[in-house]
């Protein structure tokens, strides 16, 4: 397993980021290489990836969820194997910084080729700069889900 663990700082208040970082059917709109991800029950999502040429698709299911705090997942079944946490933290008022923690397995001779050459890492980077200019922009987030797990 790789273990990867990147943050970005947000200019916007913790519950938006929070709140926003729930809506996991917009992830599409800021995590490259996301095709789709639909919502099946309040703590299980079914993802459709593409990236580098290679096309997953996979449940993950949502381990812990504590409002303004954090959202912990593990897939389940198939061939991908990840499982990860993201923390949210408030530095003022209006700023929050989210810290990414993800471990995956890389898989097959182009995934493990990607890995070595840091691709995933620099994708949960650019990942996260992309959802702090979507929620920095919008001023607001789409919704939010403060059930806890």
């Amino acid at each position: 397993m790789s273990e990867i663990e990147q943050s970005v700082e947000v200019e916007a208040p913790l519950s938006a980021v929070y709140n926003q970082w729930t809506q996991f059917e917009e992830y599409p709109r800021f995590m490259a290489g996301v095709e789709r991800i639909e919502q099946r029950t309040p703590t299980l999502t079914h993802w459709v990836t593409e990236v580098d040429g290679v096309r997953r698709e996979f449940d993950a299911e949502i381990t812990e969820q504590l409002p303004d705090e954090r959202v912990a997942w593990t897939s389940v079944g198939g061939e991908v194997r990840q499982a990860g946490v993201v923390t949210f933290h408030r530095i003022s008022g209006t700023r929050t910084k989210v810290m990414l923690q993800l471990e995956h397995e890389p898989h097959g001779l182009v995934e493990q080729a990607g890995d070595k050459l840091g691709v995933v890492r620099r994708q949960a980077a650019g990942d996260l700069e992309r959802f702090k200019g979507f929620i920095e922009k919008r001023g607001v987030e789409t919704g939010g889900w403060r059930g806890q797990v």
